[in-house]
């Protein structure tokens, strides 16, 4: 606000004469719109960014066992982020933001990546986009309970609709009980939210990248370790595709993705930005599709689209409350 304040007044003292008359509408909006329109696009693309995630996951694993690409993915990440951090001479946060920086690892560098690489082993990729559908929910809830935010009820009841549809897909599709990769997919959503929350937390005192790069850094010593062993265990076999989904999943999904989702959950709102990423498992179905060439069910376009349903109905609720 103060930011705002300094910039419109030149513009105050040089229309002082003709400060009776009606300033329009826009004069006095657009300012308060714009950053949540700048928030809004950035986290649409951190969810595109993301809705390459699982695919390129599956290319990897053409290449790497699980193990080894999770380990490698947050490696490759960690030097990118630690290089940006030390050519923009960052200064290393202080003690009290390394517990939330440690869950936003645990939750985003670590335990979503491995127990969805874990899950795509047995899950198709359209199946697991689906399924990841709940993430906004549990990240709404996360917030919540973590920042003592009350959305209103038409936002929960729009936000439940969409995670019951999300359900009812998974259980159709896994022949009425869940699998051990449903499971997997469930766990990865929880520790995720959990992440999102704090960083989106984080990423109002510090920017975006800083708390995506120095979560990593805190994990560098972890995935050093776990790339040797791992490495040393399971078979490499190199090709196209396997490097790629390697790079795109490091440098795409864990650098460039999180950061602008935190820059975006930071200028809107963590249970907003949230809602968005319902649009991820449609986004998600068209990569599945166009580059692994898997049949897509029937069913899974309609359950997507009925998800997007939910995200207009979540967005409107958060505008009307706010």
């Amino acid at each position: 606000m103060r930011a705002e304040s300094s910039a419109t007044a030149p513009n105050t003292i040089a229309a002082a004469p003709d400060e009776g008359r009606p300033r329009p509408p826009a004069a006095i909006s657009a300012p308060a719109s714009a950053p949540a329109r700048r928030g809004t696009l950035l986290a649409l693309l951190g969810v595109v960014t993301f809705s390459l995630t699982f695919p390129s996951t599956a290319w990897g694993l053409e290449s790497f066992g699980p193990w080894s690409l999770v380990a490698l993915r947050s490696l490759l990440a960690a030097v990118l982020s630690g290089g940006f951090l030390l050519a923009a001479r960052v200064r290393v946060p202080a003690r009290e933001h390394w517990a939330g920086l440690a869950v936003v690892a645990g939750g985003v560098v670590v335990g979503f990546p491995l127990l969805t690489t874990l899950a795509l082993r047995t899950s198709t990729t359209s199946h697991a986009a689906v399924v990841g559908g709940l993430l906004p929910l549990t990240t709404a809830v996360f917030s919540s309970l973590r920042t003592g935010t009350r959305p209103p009820r038409a936002f929960w009841a729009a936000a439940l609709a969409g995670a019951a549809v999300v359900i009812a897909f998974t259980v159709a599709q896994s022949g009425g009980a869940l699998s051990a990769g449903d499971l997997f997919l469930f766990g990865a959503l929880l520790v995720c939210a959990a992440g999102y929350t704090e960083g989106g937390r984080l990423a109002k005192v510090l920017p975006g990248w800083q708390v995506t790069g120095w979560a990593l850094i805190l994990t560098l010593p972890l995935n050093l370790a776990g790339a040797a062993v791992a490495l040393a265990y399971e078979p490499v076999r190199l090709g196209v595709h396997g490097v790629v989904g390697l790079v795109w999943v490091a440098a795409g999904s864990t650098f460039l993705g999180l950061y602008v989702w935190y820059r975006g959950m930071a200028e809107i709102g963590v249970a907003r930005a949230s809602q968005l990423q319902l649009a991820q498992p449609l986004l998600t179905l068209f990569w599945s599709f166009f580059l692994l060439g898997e049949e897509i069910a029937a069913a899974a376009p309609v359950a997507a689209v009925a998800v997007l349903v939910c995200i207009a109905l979540t967005q409107r609720a958060t505008r009307t409350r706010s």
